[in-house]
């Protein structure tokens, strides 16, 4: 099939920001897109050829919408899966499958499914609601501190609790959830892989994450990782491991934690482009976002070396701001060596809403981190 400049239609679920730069892509393959989002401002509605607002989650809307274009993807895991499931039986290929995204939507069934394969996670229990916590920490089958996750609809820190004392209970929604062991890990890693459908597959290099202690966001992503060739390469050959139980198609985010002990274990993966692959776009041979195209398409895989060490920042709205975003000093840190900010395009702020990044390129990883700290320290994204 000709995706180039011919008849052929892309469909994406969600217009956020990853949809947005997955069209920067679409845009230089000349590939015709299709968009669906909530929100009639979403940032991908000025870079695809046809956009539509309705509800992700609605059954007959996402099977109205996937009846319309040749393939599908998403961009955020909050879709209606029954729909995707109906639309792969009629023949539409759906990538990554509505079988890779169910088990990861549920944190509860991705976790299991981990188990099943005999991939290495921190030690977790299910619970069918928030409240039965409680009982379990009484009777001894839960002891504090643990890492409270919604099973559903957690993002950008959203969703996510540690709970070290039993007030840290109150007010949690009292939904599907899972107790998870707290690691002490020295570092938060990421490894992106992509796979396409004749089953070639590659991975990008292992990334360190550094955390807001309060967000529970990403600030800062750095690749390389500054750490020894064995726990990179140790972190990479799991990475594999998972998208081969999974088998999908596309690329696979997986994020994990380095033990004091220099154990690799799984925290969650992403089926999309993601956070971590940011520094990509100005840092590898073949962005992450042109990576994903190349896989759900068929297409030969991209180089995924990086061409410079990178750092990417996170653009988030500072605390006590909401409303129309002003981003103070930014021709400041523009008129820093290797930056260039990335705005999603979203014109409200509010705090810590993700609303851009920026990415920091030099041939020396520490000077980049030297430099993104100033960056960070000097941007500030506020209301008017």
């Amino acid at each position: 099939m000709s995706y180039f400049s011919s008849d052929f239609k892309l469909g994406i679920l969600g217009g956020g920001q990853l949809g947005k730069m997955m069209l920067y892509a679409t845009r230089k393959f000349d590939i015709t897109t299709k968009v669906i989002d909530s929100s009639k401002d979403a940032p991908s509605r000025l870079a695809c050829d046809e956009f539509l607002t309705g509800d992700i989650l609605d059954y007959d809307t996402v099977l109205e919408f996937g009846r319309s274009v040749d393939l599908l993807t998403f961009e955020i895991e909050n879709v209606n899966v029954d729909a995707l499931e109906a639309l792969e039986s009629e023949g539409k290929k759906v990538y990554p499958s509505s079988k890779t995204l169910r088990t990861i939507q549920n944190k509860a069934t991705q976790k299991l499914f981990y188990t099943d394969n005999h991939i290495p996670t921190a030690p977790f229990s299910r619970f069918a609601y928030a409240s039965e916590i409680e009982d379990a920490i009484d009777n001894g089958g839960l002891s504090m501190p643990f890492v409270w996750k919604s099973a559903r609809f957690g993002y950008d820190g959203q969703g996510v609790k540690v709970v070290r004392t039993i007030s840290d209970l109150k007010d949690l929604p009292n939904t599907e959830c899972i107790a998870e062991t707290l690691i002490p890990f020295k570092n938060e890693l990421a490894v992106i892989v992509a796979r396409n459908e004749s089953g070639e597959i590659k991975t990008y290099p292992t990334v360190e994450m550094e955390f807001h202690p309060e967000a529970n966001q990403v600030e800062y992503v750095l690749c390389p990782a500054r750490l020894p060739e064995y726990i990179t390469k140790k972190a990479e050959a799991l990475a594999l491991k998972v998208a081969g139980a999974y088998k999908h198609v596309g690329l696979l985010a997986v994020e994990m934690f380095l033990t004091k002990d220099d154990d690799v274990l799984v925290n969650e993966v992403a089926p999309r482009p993601h956070n971590s692959g940011h520094y990509s776009i100005e840092g590898s041979y073949t962005c992450q976002f042109e990576q994903h195209l190349r896989a759900i398409l068929n297409l030969p895989l991209g180089k995924t070396e990086s061409t410079v060490a990178g750092v990417m920042v996170n653009l988030v709205g500072a605390e006590n701001h909401t409303g129309d975003v002003l981003y103070k000093n930014i021709e400041d840190i523009m008129a820093m060596d290797g930056v260039t900010p990335h705005i999603y395009g979203k014109k409200q702020t509010r705090p810590f809403r993700k609303m851009g990044h920026v990415t920091i390129i030099d041939k020396d990883i520490n000077k980049a981190r030297a430099i993104a700290q100033n960056v960070k320290e000097t941007i500030q994204v506020i209301s008017k």
